[in-house]
């Protein structure tokens, strides 16, 4: 189901968006794996892509353990991003990432695919200078190193706590001229970073999640809840409508609900309508109408819907000559 799903995600609405488009790559999960730093500390582990500016969820893909597909040598991290934006490279986007994914070698290849990145780097990765590891730094002071393919910048937010931000969307570092003096690229990395997180947070609210302890239903639930929120997303970009994401969500499970019901219901009657008009002889059947009764007995049925049928709930017909037939 996945296959579908994902061919659904890259649809043309976001495929064609203009370049320079922001799309955000973070973990999210809903019982097998271990994450300490999740709301849900065990949960099946998701990569996600979502668009910035909409929250729509661009590609989808779900950890299984070690993959024998993926080339010997590349990274996990590397391999995740390179299969989320396959559907989007070679258009001129920036892809966001945090800590988990960013590297300089990520940055190559995203960049001879014509697609730019912006991430914190983990301190321990051999791209960071060992001038840049000093832990005491003056507070708000920023270093900058450089390649030809992208720049590392080294902010310190608090005395001892360094930021280090991978860009190869920037060639010039620009300081904001406030008291933390921070650099552009710490203050595009804040506003592009939440993109799955909202997203997430948005699924969360108005979710079709039950309690279970089979994984397949779990996972299940979680693709129902991406693809409503996806839903609402088009519904929005194709008629120019704002409309509340429960009205939709409300709307859209009754139009999924009613050809389910109309044909159960059409099985229903049908199955009634194959049993015999009236009980076994010196058998009574229970009135299935029950709007003037309780439990009474019957022994007609309703010449439309096929009930079985007492006197109190049953129709008056007046009385007709035979002209008026």
């Amino acid at each position: 189901m996945w296959p579908l799903m994902n061919n659904y995600n890259n649809n043309p609405y976001f495929v064609d968006q203009p370049a320079n488009t922001y799309v955000d790559i973070f973990v999210t999960s809903i019982t097998n794996v271990y994450i300490a730093t999740k709301p849900d500390k065990f949960g099946i582990k998701f990569w996600v892509a979502c668009d910035l500016k909409s929250k729509y969820i661009c590609n989808v893909l779900p950890y299984l353990g070690k993959d024998p597909s993926r080339p010997s040598g590349e990274r996990l991290s590397e391999n995740v991003v390179m299969r989320l934006m396959e559907p989007f490279l070679d258009k001129g986007r920036n892809v966001t990432t945090d800590n988990f994914f960013t590297s300089l070698s990520l940055a190559h290849k995203l960049l001879s695919r014509k697609t730019t990145i912006l991430g914190t780097v983990n301190k321990i990765r051999r791209e960071i200078p060992q001038s840049a590891r000093h832990t005491d730094r003056n507070e708000f002071t920023t270093q900058v190193f450089s390649t030809t393919a992208a720049t590392l910048t080294a902010y310190a937010a608090k005395r001892k706590k360094t930021v280090y931000i991978l860009s190869s969307m920037h060639s010039v570092i620009q300081t904001e001229n406030t008291t933390k003096r921070k650099p552009n690229t710490i203050t595009l990395y804040n506003t592009t970073k939440c993109g799955v997180d909202v997203m997430d947070q948005m699924a969360r609210e108005y979710t079709v999640r039950t309690g279970t302890w089979r994984w397949p239903v779990a996972v299940f639930y979680n693709m129902i809840d991406m693809a409503a929120l996806n839903a609402h997303v088009l519904y929005q970009a194709c008629t120019g409508r704002q409309e509340r994401r429960v009205d939709f969500l409300l709307e859209l499970a009754r139009e999924l609900a009613n050809s389910h019901m109309c044909a159960k219901k059409a099985r229903k009657e049908q199955l009634l309508r194959t049993q015999p008009s009236t009980p076994s002889p010196g058998k009574r059947a229970m009135c299935q109408v029950k709007h003037q009764c309780k439990n009474n007995h019957a022994t007609v049925r309703c010449v439309h819907c096929y009930r079985y049928t007492c006197g109190k709930c049953r129709q008056e017909i007046p009385w007709q000559c035979q002209d008026c037939e």
